[in-house]
């Protein structure tokens, strides 16, 4: 170890390491090596160094166990990986003149580890580069590992807008918002690294900064888990508390399914239904949304069974839902199944008509009527506001059907279905209509006799 004097940060560093320790500048200078131009570039003159020359050594990697970014408080390992023919691993740091040394061990001499076993703290931080020396030179440098350390201020929030269910093909925004400014990276779980963006604008109505990142065309590699961070701008590897996990979820992957109810989409209360989601060829899991209006779903919450129990049937279960099929990740997705309307009865009755009330009414019109049309018919009532809670049933209508041709597919729904328009029974409305106008008849007979004795009057009170 050579005697110069250190600064905090680097004297922090001396004590890392069981199987090595830090070296100072001469060591390193002496294999031929240059350092120290603050943009990360380093020169390598040594002659074995060179790819371009036959036997030249092979570049090494490094990088960090668990990750490259550690949370405050936590250790890390560095890991360089070489050659056989290696006998001493070497650590330096971004702006540092320490060296870190390692001998290789006889079992493992293609790699070597540096545990920093201390607390990982923002001195910590930076661009590492290692290389490793052989009986004859030293290897060229490896390619640069940036060491960050999170945790250091509070998580910023992550949102996607207007969903994070996408369409294949579409655009989705996530937005990144913190209280205070800085930088904004966005991450995605096993992916290559981080996205990067522009300082954060400050939104004065919400009072927070906000980092957009634009995602598409959106593919299925666009699918997975992202968390945001915030960064300090003077201290760019000095990271947040990661935000909430975010999963992308794509659509639209391939060929939608088919969805069913059982034992059918119009219910009494109290029974059981099952919506079944069928997918050809065969799927691994399956999901059932019901969107509101044309928002559309804000998760697809996948089972690997088609079958949906949503029994005992309550009021709050009605509505229009559609299913989706996956089998190729666990955040791809098929196109979404056509609608299917789910009706529950057995709310309010329906009202009373009388001659003294005006009920709400609705006219089916059946024609021309065939064969197909016989059967039983009900019908329901519902409120604008939840137009998928019907009342209870009306009485039961039997329409017969006498004579006439035996067509070979009906043009109108089975009589029966929750959707078959039911025929209306017109003989009291057609009773009150003869009724009024008979009352309209007689005041009109009433008026007219009125004025005929009253010109008689006036007539025989004149000849007086």
């Amino acid at each position: 170890m050579g005697g110069r004097d250190k600064t905090p940060a680097l004297t922090a560093l001396l004590c890392l390491g069981a199987q090595g320790g830090w070296a100072d500048g001469d060591g390193w200078e002496g294999l031929g090596v240059e350092l120290g131009n603050g943009a990360g570039e380093v020169r390598h003159p040594g002659v074995c160094s060179s790819d371009s020359l036959p036997g030249a050594l092979p570049k090494p990697s490094i990088w960090a166990d668990p990750g490259p970014l550690v949370a405050v408080g936590s250790p890390v390992t560095l890991w360089c990986q070489g050659s056989l023919q290696a006998e001493v691993y070497r650590v330096y740091k971004e702006g540092s003149p320490l060296l870190w040394e390692v001998r290789a061990q006889q079992d493992s001499r293609h790699k070597a580890d540096f545990p920093i076993t201390m607390s990982m703290s923002s001195y910590h931080t930076g661009q590492y580069w290692c290389v490793y020396r052989t009986p004859l030179c030293l290897s060229q440098p490896s390619d640069p590992l940036t060491l960050v350390v999170t945790g250091m201020f509070p998580a910023p929030n992550l949102s996607a807008q207007p969903s994070p269910v996408v369409a294949s093909g579409g655009n989705v925004s996530l937005f990144c918002r913190s209280y205070r400014g800085g930088t904004a990276h966005l991450l995605k779980e096993g992916g290559a690294g981080p996205l990067h963006s522009p300082e954060a604008r400050f939104s004065r109505g919400a009072g927070v900064w906000q980092a957009t990142f634009l995602l598409g065309p959106v593919d299925s590699t666009h699918g997975g888990i992202y968390r945001c961070y915030r960064a300090d701008t003077n201290y760019p590897h000095v990271w947040s508390l990661p935000s909430d996990s975010l999963e992308l979820q794509v659509t639209g992957l391939h060929r939608e399914p088919s969805l069913s109810a059982l034992p059918a989409s119009l219910l009494l209360l109290g029974q059981s239904l099952t919506l079944r989601c069928r997918c050809e060829p065969s799927c691994d899991r399956y999901a059932l949304t019901r969107p509101e209006g044309d928002m559309p779903p804000q998760h697809l919450a996948g089972q690997p069974s088609p079958d949906f129990l949503l029994g005992p049937v309550s009021g709050s279960l009605g509505g229009r839902y559609r299913c989706y099929s996956g089998r190729q990740g666990p955040y791809a997705w098929s196109a979404p199944s056509n609608p299917l309307d789910v009706l529950v009865a057995g709310g309010e009755p329906l009202p009373t008509t009388s001659c003294q009330e005006m009920a709400a009414q609705a006219t089916f019109m059946l024609g021309p009527v065939t064969s197909a049309h016989r059967g039983t018919y009900r019908c329901y009532g519902a409120h604008s506001t939840d137009p998928y809670l019907l009342s209870q049933p009306s009485d039961p209508l039997q329409l017969e059907v006498s004579g006439g041709p035996e067509p070979s597919s009906p043009s109108h729904p089975q009589p029966g279905s929750p959707a078959a328009p039911a025929p209306q029974d017109h003989t009291l409305e057609n009773l009150i209509r003869m009724g009024v106008a008979g009352l309209v008849l007689l005041g009109l007979g009433l008026l007219l006799a009125e004025a005929w004795y009253s010109h008689k009057r006036t007539r025989a009170a004149g000849r007086r």
